[in-house]
């Protein structure tokens, strides 16, 4: 995704100290505008790739035990990474769901979504969302990393399998990203949730041949972004 009018509003929602990884196949001054807005503790890698190979590009470059894996299109809420530093978790934790709220806009569907999240959670489903997801990197290593034929939905699809390998997954609602970027809701409202409903589900389920896993159901061009850009 092209993000050179979103990509400072997201950094400066980072502290300075915390490492990043930015994995761009963006057309746009995306990667030109990270290098020199956040030239400390940042890596740029660039990378033609689907969304799942680009998060794990990131997730192999990185080197610590845990990943935060977000987008491009939120900020992270005051006090969001204290919250991390500080959270005890029990030992076969492999990964936590965060929410996502909205800075402004579609109010009213995002806490829908997070209340869809807890439900999901409470039966043992883990509803996880690209943009704000925590991964143990063990945890993700021992399930084979991202599944490389998908183009969307691969971050609720990797929680699925590190829970089916026995790692606990927390839910996390006090872990917070704004969205303030809302092309997608405005390209529709109904198809984003119908298109997301289905997929997952059937994923879940694991109805999904590889021919049908490889297409996105036109998710990327509907809202005209040329290529996905992963922040982690």
């Amino acid at each position: 995704m092209n993000e050179a009018a979103n990509i400072t509003t997201f950094l400066d929602s980072i502290p300075g100290d915390v490492e990043v990884i930015v994995v761009d196949s963006s057309t746009d001054d995306t990667p030109t505008i990270v290098e020199r807005h956040r030239g400390r503790r940042t890596t740029v890698i660039r990378a033609k790739a689907n969304i799942a190979v680009a998060r794990q590009i990131g997730s192999e470059a990185a080197t610590t035990p845990w990943l935060l894996f977000t987008d491009a299109d939120v900020v992270f809420a005051p006090g969001y990474f204290d919250r991390v530093a500080w959270r005890r978790l029990r030992p076969d934790c492999g990964g936590i769901v965060g929410v996502k709220s909205s800075v402004e806009g579609f109010d009213r569907y995002h806490r829908w979504f997070i209340r869809g999240q807890a439900a999901l959670m409470a039966f043992g489903v883990p509803a996880a969302t690209g943009s704000n997801m925590l991964v143990r990197a063990d945890a993700l290593a021992s399930v084979g990393g991202f599944d490389r034929q998908l183009s969307v939905n691969e971050d609720t699809e990797v929680m699925f399998r590190i829970k089916r390998a026995g790692w606990y997954i927390e839910f996390g609602p006090d872990l917070v990203v704004h969205s303030f970027d809302h092309r997608r809701l405005e390209a529709g409202l109904a198809r984003k949730v119908l298109h997301g409903a289905v997929r997952n589900t059937a994923l879940y389920l694991g109805c999904f041949g590889a021919h049908v896993r490889r297409s996105d159901w036109g998710y990327w061009s509907d809202c005209r972004i040329e290529s996905p850009s992963t922040l982690r």
